[in-house]
């Protein structure tokens, strides 16, 4: 830890990493090992993260992560949102198609900014807030495809009116720490001009970098 730096609000924030990544819970003396510190030390944080709704334990003391997270993350999507909206932008005045910005949001692909191309004489209609299965439509399985890494990977993913009319072409998000979401566009077509899905993946890559 350097002169500059909190030690133990390093640590609290690594318990809640450590939290978030598991879906059973962690023991203190787990969380213990995990940060190298002792129990003692491992109590005092999880009390003072229960305070703050950030933690909680269940009845059998495993800690898991606490619903006062929601609230820090409701204010996430703006953020993201603003940051991801002049790729968005562009990608859409580009490719004469809607885009939009897909995040991850438990099981299931939320679109949290959209953006409709302005010269175009019909284009397809789609709203923030609107969520799906990740296993369904490009922006979720390009998602899972990311998750996945499949080395002959194209990077970018394609579906053809699969449950919803319209032919979508979404990329993940790559290298952005604590964000899972994809970049994608729709569009009425038959068939998908071939410079979408690599311009697709140029626009995450943007949007990816504006959120490092």
């Amino acid at each position: 830890m350097t002169a500059e730096t909190s030690q133990t609000l390093d640590r609290g924030l690594r318990v809640l990493k450590l939290l978030a990544d598991t879906d059973h819970g962690l023991t203190v003396t787990e969380l213990s090992h995990k940060l190298g510190v002792n129990r003692t030390v491992v109590y005092r944080l999880l009390a003072t993260l229960e305070q703050h709704a950030l933690v909680r334990r269940d009845l059998g003391g495993r800690a898991r992560v606490g619903l006062g997270v929601l609230g820090l993350g409701r204010q996430v999507h703006p953020l993201v949102r603003e940051a991801a909206m002049p790729a968005l932008r562009s990608l859409a005045e580009d490719i004469g198609a809607t885009a939009h910005l897909t995040l991850v949001d438990g099981a299931e692909a939320l679109a949290v900014a959209v953006v409709e191309p302005t010269w175009t004489d019909y284009h397809v209609a789609y709203r923030a807030g609107f969520r799906h299965p990740l296993e369904r439509g490009a922006a979720g399985k390009a998602i899972l495809s990311a998750r996945q890494q499949q080395p002959d990977d194209p990077g970018y993913t394609l579906t053809h009116g699969s449950w919803r009319r319209g032919v979508r072409a979404a990329a993940p998000l790559l290298g952005v720490s604590g964000v899972e979401g994809s970049v994608g566009v729709v569009m009425l077509a038959d068939v998908v001009p071939e410079r979408v899905g690599p311009r697709v993946v140029d626009a995450a890559r943007e949007v990816a970098e504006a959120l490092r």
